[in-house]
């Protein structure tokens, strides 16, 4: 008798394993593209703005005080002719004042320092004078870009028509760069201010 219960059992659990279900499944799909070129930004300056120090006494109560402008030169070097854009990434996000412009950072208390803008001078590829234009719907469309945030994406172009972004071995603009300081009525100023404004041009290939 126990051997026919364990040759039960056997027959039984060997029927569960070879039984076939159907099952339901999607796949998953993982793509991407290697470049065979890269193409390196740089700054000149070492990307800096240092305003030095500002007297609390040059600094209006009520409304924001501008900053003086300042003239740093952006270039795109890549190994080849490259379709790329590039976009700016705030490391101080939230702390803007004005805008989708870099922020400066937040005093001790918590408060906004103020804003910084990036405006497009001069821009030239591979030699010959160009546009910059922007996308805000991640490629898919492109306008003029006049200025430097952080909502769109941006590649060179064309002077002549600036709807299509153009692929480029060198890449260079001028940015000038100006800003804000909050009104000081908004701050705590018992203390020393750092103004820390600092964000990232990151270049991507399209």
């Amino acid at each position: 008798m126990n051997n026919l219960r364990n040759a039960l059992a056997t027959a039984l659990l060997l029927g569960t394993s070879t039984s076939t279900f159907a099952a339901s499944t999607i796949d998953l799909t993982v793509k991407g593209l290697i470049t065979p070129s890269a193409c390196t930004p740089t700054l000149s300056a070492g990307g800096t703005v240092d305003y030095g120090k500002l007297s609390v006494n040059d600094l209006h109560p009520t409304y924001s005080t501008d900053l003086p402008q300042v003239t740093l030169n952006l270039q795109i070097a890549c190994e080849a002719t490259t379709p790329m854009a590039f976009k700016l990434i705030d490391n101080r996000p939230g702390t803007h004042t004005i805008g989708a412009n870099m922020g400066l950072g937040l005093t001790d208390a918590g408060e906004k320092i103020g804003s910084a803008w990036l405006y497009f001078q001069n821009p030239v590829a591979d030699g010959t004078p160009a546009d910059v234009s922007v996308s805000l719907t991640n490629g898919s469309s492109w306008i003029r870009a006049i200025n430097l945030d952080t909502r769109g994406l941006y590649a060179p172009s064309a002077a002549a028509d600036f709807s299509v972004p153009i692929a480029v071995k060198h890449f260079a603009t001028e940015l000038q760069v100006g800003g804000v300081i909050a009104p000081t009525s908004s701050m705590t100023l018992t203390r020393e201010v750092v103004i820390d404004g600092n964000a990232t041009v990151e270049v991507l290939y399209l």
